[in-house]
Parts: C-alpha cells; sequence; structure tokens
C-alpha cells in the first residue's frame, strides 16, 4: 500500500525593495524555465529553518545578502503533481551599499533576468495572482510608511541541566548537550533577522545561548541582570528600562532571557510600542520554549508584526 498524502511543500521569499528617490522599488526575477516574474524564493531544505531559507534562496537567486523585515504572510496554492505549496513571504530591504556590492546580475540556473520596478509596474507584471496579493501586503505598508522596520527579539535560552541536578548557584546551570545543539540551531533564523546587539541576562545559560550567535554574527553580548531570572524573583529586575532604552535606540536587538521573565519582556515591548489598533498574539509570544524565539517588528515606533519561531532541535 502506498503512504498518506505527501505534507505541503513549504517554501520562502520576500518582497525585495530598496528606496530610489524616496520611494520604494520592488525587486522581481524572471524564470526562464517556468516562463513567469515572480518574487525570489525557494524551498525550505531539510532541518532549515523557514527564515534561514528566505535569507539562502535570495542570495542564490539574486545576489543580494538582506536581512527580513516584517512577515507579509503566505501564498498558498496547489502543484501540477497534486501536492499543496506554502510560501511564507517577508519583506528584505537591500541597502545604498549593498545594492552597490552585488554589481551587475548574473543570470544562473533559476533566474534569467531580474528587474528593480514601482509597486503600480509590479502589479502589471508578476505572472500569478497570489503574488499580486503579497505585493499589495507590501504596498500597504509602504504607504502608511511602515516598512523601514526594526526587530526586537526575545530569545529563550537553550535547555539546562535541571536545577534538581546542579549543586551551583541557580544562575550557573550550564546547558545540556541537546541544550547546546540548540544554540547552534538558533544561529542561522536569528541572523536572518539582521541583529545589531545582543543583550542577555548574566545568567550562565543565557550566555551560553547566544555565544555562537555572537560568534557567527561578529555581535558582542552585553549581559545585564535586568532581564536576568534571579533580579526577577527578587523584584529587582529593571525589565521596562532595558526595553525603552532599546525601543530608543531603534536598531535590531536580541534579548536573551528566561521563561518567567520571557512575558514582562513581550508585554514590555507592546507597551510601548502597540497602538491597540490591531491584534497580535503576544501570548504565544511570551511562551516560549527553550531555543525559541519571537520576533516584534516595529516602525516609526509602532509595532507592526509579530511572528515566533520553534528551534529546528527538540528538547
Amino acid at each position: 500500500m502506498s503512504g498518506g498524502p505527501a505534507g505541503p511543500v513549504v517554501a520562502a521569499g520576500a518582497v525585495v525593495w530598496r528606496e530610489q528617490d524616496g520611494r520604494p522599488l520592488v525587486l522581481l526575477i524572471h524564470r526562464g524555465h517556468h516562463h513567469d516574474v515572480s518574487f525570489p524564493k525557494g524551498k525550505v531544505d531539510p532541518g532549515e529553518s523557514v527564515p534561514t531559507t528566505a535569507v539562502r534562496e535570495i542570495d542564490e537567486e539574486t545576489g543580494y545578502r538582506v536581512h527580513l523585515g516584517a512577515p507579509l504572510g503566505t501564498a498558498e496554492y496547489v502543484l501540477p503533481n497534486g501536492r499543496d505549496k506554502v510560501v511564507h513571504y517577508w519583506s528584505a530591504r537591500v541597502s545604498n551599499k549593498e545594492f552597490e556590492r552585488a554589481g551587475t546580475f548574473r543570470p544562473n540556473d533559476e533566474v534569467a533576468a531580474v528587474e528593480w520596478v514601482s509597486i503600480d509596474d509590479a502589479r502589471g507584471r508578476l505572472t500569478y495572482e497570489r503574488d499580486v496579493e503579497v505585493l499589495d501586503r507590501f504596498a500597504d505598508r509602504a504607504a502608511a510608511g511602515e516598512h523601514k522596520t526594526f526587530a526586537l527579539i526575545a530569545l529563550r535560552h537553550a535547555k539546562t541541566v535541571p536545577g534538581s541536578d546542579w549543586d551551583g548557584p541557580d544562575a550557573t546551570r550550564p546547558l545540556l548537550p541537546v541544550g547546546r545543539s540548540q544554540a547552534r540551531a538558533v544561529v542561522a533564523p536569528v541572523a536572518a533577522f539582521g541583529p545589531k546587539k545582543i543583550v542577555s541576562s548574566t545568567a550562565a545559560r543565557c550566555l551560553a545561548t547566544v555565544e555562537p550567535l555572537s560568534a557567527r554574527t561578529k555581535v558582542g553580548v552585553s549581559s545585564t541582570p535586568d532581564i536576568s531570572q534571579d533580579a526577577h524573583d527578587r523584584g529587582a529586575a529593571n525589565v521596562k528600562g532595558v526595553v525603552l532604552r532599546r525601543v530608543d535606540k531603534a536598531k535590531s536587538t536580541v534579548l536573551c532571557s528566561h521563561g518567567p521573565v520571557l512575558p514582562d519582556i513581550i508585554a514590555r515591548i507592546a507597551g510601548a510600542t502597540a497602538d491597540g489598533s490591531r491584534h497580535f498574539d503576544l501570548r504565544r509570544a511570551a511562551m516560549l520554549s527553550v531555543g525559541d524565539f519571537a520576533v516584534m517588528h516595529i516602525a516609526g515606533g509602532k509595532l507592526v508584526a509579530v511572528e515566533t519561531h520553534r528551534n529546528t532541535i527538540a528538547s
């Protein structure tokens, strides 16, 4: 007997954009073998996270190295072989420096040509209506001035030696081997959002969790007891101060902390940036399992999107 129907094909991509004369231009790709015009995207490799796929595929297909902005939802359709396909999209800005670095596009196995066009021109050139719907979500963000975002990334430390098995102070508990694997696994998906700063609890388990990320991104780690579990349990933490400083700086930042502290971090970010006109799944963002992270996207001091990502290594 044959097995049951295969699950959906999962892919990821982005509306890649850059600014010219104060307006956004979007990047379209021409695929010769499909005879279509679409956005850069591709299938998730085994064991790969969806944000990692988006960044990798954009680089492979267009030559641009990007970081992801706010999510733009999904496009879902049925492939010719009958399988469902789900494509996750983000916005992704190409800076002037990156535009110059990439230079002239070179055709490859996937893409015959690329072109930068206005949003209105893109609507007329895209082959598929599902892509136009994704474009329209980006256009709505751009019209509201919410396409230039930074991210506050709340990361829960990876799996740790249980307190019952540890004789020393709680703050010195180390990661288990699976926790070290989780710390390595979270590097690429968090790096996909381009953190410029890493802030960690002073606990050893948090510092060990962000160590591989720091090594990969070349971003140093600032540790503070203000988001530590010890200080939180004593009522001495200053989560609000840490969050308000990060919101004020408006640079993408990782905040690595603990299960009991993360709901406060998420609530403080929302309190400083949410205007009450939109609903976000803050509960899911606050209740992270070990090694998971939530990304809160902010533009002009306003929260525009929230997403949560599971660690690819099961605990």
